[in-house]
């Protein structure tokens, strides 16, 4: 028989031991708990003693999150076998306890200790007997950190008579202690954001910096916030109608070389001698580029018809470039083509814009 109830009494901790399962912390150091427990209490076969239900309370507390001490008392009514001698018995043992799992919801624990057991027999003088017991246990807190139901078995074994009990109780477990500190964060300190500086033209360089406000949206910049110009000739690339004017050349405000100052009066050709100087700039440009090839392109404004104003610019043309051969630029770099009253620079509406239309532009060509 006594085999048999130790068995049972291994077979219980280890099921007990076996069904964990993880939470989150609830046994803590420095915890004080009360626990009221209610079971059974199982008696040798050769003690003549019925089973019969016990109550318990247990005092305990935490030195670890892991180890406590606990005091338990338990109070047992039966009678005897066979008669009706009333018993009551009285197990009383200081335990170690052991927390499997204290950071878990369900925390399972092993418990020994030792301790005594009282019988006192109605009408009979009491007994009492040194015992020393192992179990173990499930807490399962069910509100926070508070409060667990519990479960626990233990199996006493006394001095004197070598008898063998088995105690199963089950309750409830009120914990009492102050909540841990949370830990203390390092706090990085963070450096004191600067409101962004307004850049109101989207042109990626700051207000505060820009030489160029209001710069058209989609625009390339320099660094300064201006608008290229690749070229150097003062028209930015995207309003420049000409690009890759060499350096020195005379342009309009569409960025195109225009021989300026040589305007040529309704229906002539020839070049006036105000007009030298200006030809002469060009053959400058022309003689620090000696790489280039160069098209004189020849114009008109609208007075007349398509036929002669296309002969009248041909012919403008060819006078140009034969100025230029006279002052020595190569006849391989320059050719002629005219445009007629093609590609007007200005309106042909006034007397001004006709004037400008009648022209010689310089092509660069690379």
């Amino acid at each position: 028989m006594m085999r048999k109830k130790t068995m049972w009494s291994f077979l219980l901790i280890a099921g007990l031991l076996c069904a964990a399962q993880a939470g989150w912390c609830e046994t803590r150091q420095g915890d004080f708990y009360i626990s009221p427990m209610f079971g059974g209490h199982v008696f040798e076969g050769n003690q003549n003693i019925d089973n019969g239900p016990t109550y318990g309370l247990g005092l305990g507390y935490q030195f670890t999150d892991n180890l406590g001490a606990e005091l338990m008392g338990n109070y047992t009514t039966t009678d005897s076998d066979p008669g009706s001698l009333d018993i009551d018995a009285w197990p009383m043992h200081l335990d170690m306890v052991y927390n499997l799992t204290p950071d878990q919801q369900l925390v399972p624990y092993v418990a020994v200790g030792a301790g005594a057991i009282i019988f006192d027999p109605d009408g009979y003088s009491t007994d009492t007997d040194f015992l020393l017991n192992y179990g173990a246990g499930l807490k399962y807190f069910i509100y926070e950190n508070t409060v667990a139901i519990r479960a626990d078995v233990r199996h006493l074994i006394t001095f004197d008579d070598s008898y063998n009990n088995l105690l199963y109780t089950g309750g409830l477990m009120f914990n009492f202690g102050k909540d841990k500190p949370a830990p203390e964060l390092a706090v990085t300190p963070v450096a004191a954001v600067a409101p962004p500086k307004p850049d109101t033209d989207k042109d990626g360089v700051y207000d505060c910096d820009d030489a160029c406000p209001n710069t058209p949206m989609g625009v390339k910049v320099d660094a300064k916030g201006c608008p290229l110009d690749t070229d150097g000739d003062g028209v930015a690339d995207y309003l420049d109608e000409c690009p890759n004017t060499p350096k020195g050349a005379h342009v309009d405000a569409r960025g195109c070389w225009v021989v300026q100052g040589v305007l040529f009066d309704t229906d002539k050709v020839n070049i006036k001698n105000q007009y030298v100087q200006e030809l002469d700039d060009v053959v400058t440009v022309m003689n620090r580029n000696p790489g280039l090839r160069f098209e004189i392109q020849g114009y008109t404004d609208n007075v007349g018809s398509a036929a002669y104003n296309q002969k009248l610019s041909e012919k403008r043309a060819w006078a140009i470039k034969s100025y230029l051969l006279k002052r020595g630029i190569s006849k391989d770099r320059l050719t002629t083509k005219g445009f007629g009253m093609n590609n007007p620079a200005a309106t042909n509406n006034t007397v001004e814009g006709r004037a400008l239309n009648r022209r010689v532009e310089i092509n660069p060509l690379f």
